[in-house]
């Protein structure tokens, strides 16, 4: 295990249990393992800086090199909340943000920068616990054959230890904001927004998000709503 701190002026990263590691096979695999074991706590962090058994949504492998950020926060929570998934988006895009880059957000929590995607976001629930793994490249990007990709040392030279900082609080900012003001910003970071976009392959114009949290499309004057499904931009 290596060692990383948080370096910042906010104590309430200080409640944050950082558990840092050169190479795993999964963040999310070993927060599920603490949790069954009895052994995490809440603001528990595991974050890696190379996974060899990465995944995303779906199960989707997650292709993991070396020198990007892989990291999955552990919550205790009362409830599932099927709308965590927008105010992580908009944490990730709101840190991309501080370091001076533009991001888009692409349904339900992709981060993309110019079209091509820099992040990704797996929620997962176990007990009482909220699992919430994301993956940011850094300074490698994978080949995929679905989607572009690009990394933020294309924009921008950091370093991992202060992008997890500045994302550990943006998290927070987000994680305990009312649903109206994610949702607002959500929309204003949106990809797609008012554009028509593919949905189940015919074309629908992309609305954006209603109080519920579902996406509203529009196929000439039926209006669907979706909560899980993917569309194509």
């Amino acid at each position: 295990m290596i060692s990383f701190k948080t370096k910042t002026e906010n104590t309430e990263l200080d409640a944050y249990k950082l558990l840092s590691f050169d190479k795993i096979s999964s963040t999310q695999d070993l927060a599920h393992d603490l949790i069954a074991r009895g052994e995490a706590t809440n603001k528990t962090v595991i974050m890696a800086l190379a996974q060899s058994a990465g995944r995303g949504r779906y199960r989707r492998t997650w292709v993991s090199h070396h020198g990007n950020l892989y990291v999955s926060f552990i919550y205790r929570i009362g409830e599932r909340d099927p709308k965590l998934s927008y105010a992580v988006a908009v944490a990730i895009a709101e840190t991309l943000i501080s370091f001076g880059i533009t991001p888009q957000i692409k349904w339900p929590n992709d981060v993309l920068i110019d079209g091509k995607k820099i992040s990704g976001v797996l929620i997962e629930y176990s007990q009482n616990f909220v699992i919430v793994g994301i993956g940011i490249n850094i300074k490698t990007c994978p080949t995929v054959k679905e989607y572009k990709t690009t990394k933020i040392n294309n924009y921008k030279d950091v370093d991992i230890q202060d992008v997890l900082n500045v994302l550990m609080k943006k998290i927070d900012k987000w994680r305990g904001a009312n649903f109206s003001i994610v949702r607002e910003r959500w929309m204003n970071l949106a990809a797609g927004l008012n554009k028509t976009i593919q949905y189940h392959g015919k074309e629908a114009e992309l609305m954006g998000l209603n109080e519920d949290g579902a996406l509203v499309l529009r196929e000439g004057s039926r209006y669907i709503l979706t909560y899980g499904d993917e569309i194509s931009i």
